[in-house]
């Protein structure tokens, strides 16, 4: 069971085998959301920088996607590390392809200029502080790069976001989502370990951090796909 001490990465990593079906039960839309990331990214991306693989669900898809690119996927939790690698290993997708390191995303050190995207899944929330990591994915990005995700976001106003978080609950409690243990468990580890902050203050941190053009391309209530580029 979980405990609100733990960090982020302790509380995925211990739930490694049931992460794929939590995520799907607990995350309206979650595939769809993955589905509108993947459609708007940047042809042609040869080296990609994926923060937080997870259970590599992003990370498959994206080397799919691209089929000659090397990606390089980054996830706090080594268990999630091993098993993208594994599962990467069983479609016959290989180290020289698909890179996993173990690391928080504020302490990650590449060359300037080492990656053409940087995406993300369901990740970001979990950094407190996101405009350093901001600037530092502007610094890991060449010329004409990109910076996509999805991710959780807080409503503009506490009324909106309380409609969002209602809406939420009601997902879970549908027949065949959440328990209540599940449920329990999920609002103290978001109240531990999440940091939401609203649309347009990622887009002034990402302007801040020197990206130049921003859009939301999909919504769906508190989920959202963030595109910037250089």
């Amino acid at each position: 069971m979980s405990h609100p001490a733990l960090t982020a990465a302790d509380f995925f990593g211990q739930m490694a085998d049931s992460y794929d079906s939590l995520i799907r039960r607990a995350v309206p839309r979650y595939d769809e959301m993955i589905d509108r990331l993947l459609e708007h990214l940047p042809p042609g991306s040869m080296r990609i920088l994926e923060l937080g693989c997870g259970t590599g669900n992003l990370t498959l898809r994206l080397a799919e996607l691209f089929p000659r690119a090397v990606i390089t996927t980054v996830d706090a939790a080594p268990e999630m590390t091993a098993l993208t690698a594994a599962r990467a290993a069983k479609k016959g997708i290989g180290p020289d392809r698909v890179r996993t390191v173990t690391g928080r995303f504020e302490e990650l050190s590449f060359l300037p200029g080492s990656f053409d995207l940087v995406s993300s899944c369901m990740s970001l929330h979990h950094v407190k502080d996101k405009l350093p990591v901001y600037r530092a994915v502007r610094g890991w990005l060449g010329p004409r790069g990109w910076f996509c995700f999805g991710d959780q976001l807080l409503g503009a106003t506490e009324e909106i976001q309380n409609h969002y978080w209602e809406r939420w609950l009601a997902f879970c409690r549908q027949p065949g989502n959440c328990t209540e243990e599940e449920i329990k468990e999920l609002l103290e580890h978001a109240a531990a370990h999440d940091h939401y902050v609203p649309l347009l203050e990622h887009f002034r941190m990402l302007d801040a951090a020197g990206f130049t053009v921003l859009d939301c391309v999909w919504r769906s209530l508190m989920y959202s796909v963030v595109l910037a580029s250089c």
